[in-house]
């Protein structure tokens, strides 16, 4: 579309920009109804267009698809933050002739564009700083873990090569493995997290 076609678009109100929900009206959209309210789920972010729901939660992205504004059909797309890692986090500004900002993203395998009015601007940034924080968060986790199995396969190679020649090599084995499965389940619970509404509660202005 032209510079032209696509201002007049936005004018004529044809185009599917976003906007901010505030949070008083959180309760009126539809991918309220998707939050996990009863396990302590929260909407930190909401931007709605003609089309499109997309509800920043403390736990997940909820995205409600539509086909087109005409439609009432929807698609319910849920992803957890700690299941879908969210990479390539960045914030487009509206210029002179532009009505729209654009925040993009990765969640997991999936690529977000989000076309949201550039009144929000504000907004989009806190938005912005609260994704590249779980981004990074998820990714040292990711890490830490990481460095830790590597950690416990250096502890039980040493162990077998200290292993004297009276030992029971059966219940050895048996007992080492235990201890590494304990360890290791121990050890991804502490490196992840799947609740991020720290990092709303510090970015987001609400």
């Amino acid at each position: 579309m032209s510079m032209f076609g696509k201002v007049a678009a936005d004018v004529l109100g044809l185009s599917d920009i976003g906007s901010v929900i505030q949070p008083k009206d959180y309760d009126k959209v539809d991918a309220d109804d998707y939050v996990m309210h009863e396990d302590g789920e929260k909407i930190y972010f909401l931007i709605k267009s003609k089309s499109d729901e997309y509800c920043f939660t403390n736990r997940a992205l909820i995205h409600l698809d539509g086909t087109s504004a005409a439609s009432k059909k929807r698609t319910l797309r849920r992803y957890d933050y700690y299941k879908h890692p969210i990479s390539d986090v960045s914030l487009e500004t509206a210029g002179t002739v532009d009505l729209d900002a654009e925040i993009k993203f990765k969640i997991g395998s999936h690529c977000y564009s989000i076309d949201v009015h550039k009144k929000h601007i504000e907004e989009l940034k806190d938005l912005y700083k609260s994704l590249l924080a779980i981004a990074e968060i998820c990714h040292e986790n990711e890490m830490k873990f990481h460095y830790a199995e590597r950690s416990l396969e250096l502890a039980v190679k040493v162990f077998a090569n200290m292993r004297g020649d009276g030992v029971n090599v059966s219940a050895d084995f048996q007992a080492v493995n235990e201890y590494a499965f304990c360890w290791l389940t121990e050890a991804k619970k502490n490196y992840t997290v799947k609740d991020f509404g720290f990092v709303f509660d510090k970015y987001i202005q609400q």
